[in-house]
């Protein structure tokens, strides 16, 4: 089997990260790959907003957290130290699978080199709010994005276990 193949079998969610910041070739490898994502028309309506200033990061992580409704102190990001932001352009009408090949890209590449990731959601209702609008106004981006995910990064705590069996019904030939 080849390396590509072995990577998209192997590929799981993390949910305890080291506090240990991935190396900065691996995060450009990593983003980079999530520019290469296909999308729609080729009109590559994505944007990626890296997060690795850890203050940032936890206001982030907050306000994710009370979206989601857990208790004070939880992560929503398992700790992980790296938080990719993909946004995409709502007025292209692919948006939003064009944001969740670029989440897969960003995945599988982690995953290709030894980072651990999790695809973690509500950005949409971060990007919706007050905080998310503010924060995209301090890194001087315009335009009408949604918030597709965040691909949480970094070395994980532990081996990941295996997959679980596919099921029967998943793929039907004509």
């Amino acid at each position: 089997m080849n390396e590509t193949l072995k990577v998209l079998e192997s590929r799981r969610s993390c949910r305890k990260f080291k506090p240990d910041m991935i190396k900065d070739e691996e995060l450009k490898a990593i983003i980079e790959a999530g520019t290469y994502a296909a999308t729609g028309m080729g009109l590559q309506s994505p944007i990626i907003i890296a997060v690795t200033d850890k203050a940032v990061r936890d206001e982030i992580s907050e306000e994710n957290r009370k979206i989601g409704g857990w208790d004070k102190g939880f992560d929503p990001f398992y700790g992980a130290p790296v938080i990719l932001i993909v946004l995409a352009n709502k007025e292209i009408v692919t948006h939003v699978y064009d944001g969740s090949l670029v989440m897969g890209n960003l995945m599988n590449a982690a995953e290709s080199l030894g980072v651990a990731s999790i695809w973690i959601h509500r950005a949409k209702e971060e990007f919706e709010s007050d905080f998310g609008k503010n924060l995209l106004k301090k890194l001087g981006i315009k335009g009408d994005y949604e918030g597709i995910g965040h691909c949480a990064l970094g070395y994980a705590t532990e081996a990941a276990k295996g997959a679980a069996p596919r099921k029967d019904d998943y793929v039907y030939f004509i």
